[in-house]
This record gives C-alpha cells, structure tokens and sequence, in this order.
C-alpha cells in the first residue's frame, strides 16, 4: 500500500500597516509597532496612495510587498483629460495655505473646494504671511468670501507661531494644499521639526537610484494627529469629476440646485435659472459662478 506524503506549506502571515510615503511604485509602512518597510505592490497594480490603510506580507528584512488595500474612507486625487493621479487616502481635513506674496490663485482655492466638496472633507484656510500688513488686508478681504460660506480663516505667520492652527489640526489627517512660495514647508517644519531631517533623508535616498523625484509623506504631529505634505497639491484637476456634479462643489449653490426651468441647465445663460438669478440679485457670488463657468469651459476645452 502505497502512502503520499503531503507537503504542508506555511502561510506568510499578513502583517497591517499605514502607508507614509510614496515614491513612484515604491512604498514605505509603518507598521502597528511604529518600525517601517519599503514595499511594492503585488503584480502590476498601482494605485496605492499616502494614508492607504494596507496588508502587506515581509519578504526579506525591512522589505514587504503589500497585498490589500483596506477600505477608504476618502480618496483624493486630482486628474485631468488623460490621466488621474492619486494623492491621498483616508484624508479628515484639507488646509489650504495661501500669502499676498506671492499672490496666491483664487482659481485652485475652487478647484480645492469643489475637489474637497466632493468627498466631503472639511477644509480649513490658512493665510500665511500675516505680518505683511498691507499685503494681507488685501489678501483677506478676498478671502472673507470663503468665511461667509463657512470655511475657517485662519491668519498667521508661520515663521514666527503656528499655536493658532493646532486645534484645527488635533485628531485629524490633514494634507496641505498649496500653490509653491506660500510657505508649506515652513508650516509643515513648525508643527513637525523633525520633517526637514525626513526630507533631507529622502532625497539622499532618492539620488541612490529611484527615478522618482517627488514624493508624497505623511508625519505624525502627534500621536493623534497626522499631516501629508504631498507636491502633487499644487494642481487641481477635476477631469474625474462628471460634469453634471461640478455644481454640487459649490456649497452656496445647492439650495438653488434643481429649481432652474430646465431640469438639465448647465447654470450658464439658459432662461429661467435660478443661479444666474441668484447671482443678480446678490445673493450668491458673482465672482464664484465664474469660477464655476470656468470649470465647464475647461471641459469643454
């Protein structure tokens, strides 16, 4: 009688982690430990983003490969007609930072809303900068509009005290949002001194052979909170948007969404539209239906 031996084959145990790093397809976890590894993805698939909640299994010291993207609470991205590019998972907050030196574009404060808008994440703006006395009153009085929809206005100085955001930053994932001059960086080095020695780290291992020269990292604050600086930020396409669902980005607006005469009104200079109407009378802000005729434009481009 003849036996078979069997061979029993050990499966690697599935190890969780938080993604908080991103260079190209290369990945640093921090593991529930708080030690890291840099892994890949399985196969060919992408589409792992800062924040990602993910399995992963270690192949060797200090490398993995992860398995499984956990369910996300948020999603954040930007696109535009031809391709979409992550930029952060399981965000809580966006902070957009803007100065009057350099002047700053109203227009990516929009397309920051309307991207925030659409996944239902809580923005808070910063102005940094604030000691530029004249600057800044000009700077604010532009900015008083996003105050009257509810947006927190923060103003600051971030060379001197960055006190005034930590409470909007507390218990919170935060990523910073922001055209380059406005002084991110300054901000991100007041809350997290050590992120300018992470970011030194990272580009002396960048310039070891990784073809990505951006990268997008996560710090810790505290233990309960959590900020993404990502260079991704500075743009914001909403090509992943669907057209009909731009005017939802506009929280002012959706009251009015559906009364116009025609049940398709694009809001442009069809008749009998509410929120061409509204914009008259003073109700809503001209100058924010114009930025929202400028993301149709765009479409249509």
């Amino acid at each position: 009688m003849n036996t078979r031996h069997s061979k029993k084959t050990t499966a690697i145990p599935l190890q969780q982690g938080q993604v908080i790093a991103v260079f190209g397809r290369h990945f640093t976890v921090e593991t529930e430990g708080g030690e890291t590894v840099s892994c890949v993805m399985r196969g060919k698939k992408g589409g792992v983003a800062c924040g990602d909640q993910v399995a992963f299994t270690i192949t060797a010291p200090g490398q993995g490969v992860i398995e499984k993207i956990q369910p996300r609470k948020t999603l954040l991205y930007r696109s535009d007609a031809f391709k979409e590019k992550i930029i952060a998972a399981n965000v809580t907050q966006i902070t957009i930072v803007v100065a009057a030196v350099p002047s700053f574009s109203e227009e990516l404060i929009n397309r920051c809303l309307v991207a925030a808008e659409s996944q239902n994440i809580p923005v808070v703006i910063v102005l940094n900068k604030a000691d530029l006395a004249e600057p800044t009153q000009a700077a604010a009085k532009t900015l008083e509009l996003y105050e009257t929809l509810g947006y927190p206005l923060l103003k600051l100085s971030a060379i001197r005290d960055v006190s005034l955001l930590k409470p909007y930053l507390e218990g919170q994932l935060s990523v910073l949002a922001g055209q380059s001059g406005m002084g991110k960086s300054t901000i991100l080095n007041a809350l997290v001194p050590e992120a300018r020695r992470a970011t030194a780290e990272i580009s002396t291992a960048l310039d070891s052979g990784c073809h990505t020269t951006t990268h997008t990292h996560l710090y810790h604050i505290d233990a309960n909170s959590d900020i993404i600086d990502s260079p991704g930020i500075q743009a914001f396409g909403l090509h992943h948007i669907k057209v009909e669902n731009l005017v939802w980005g506009f929280v002012e607006f959706h009251p009015y969404i559906g009364q116009c005469k025609f049940h398709n009104c694009r809001h442009v200079n069809e008749p009998g539209c509410v929120l061409i109407q509204a914009a008259e009378e003073g109700k809503i802000s001209a100058r924010r239906l114009g930025f929202y005729h400028k993301l149709l434009q765009t479409r249509q481009e």
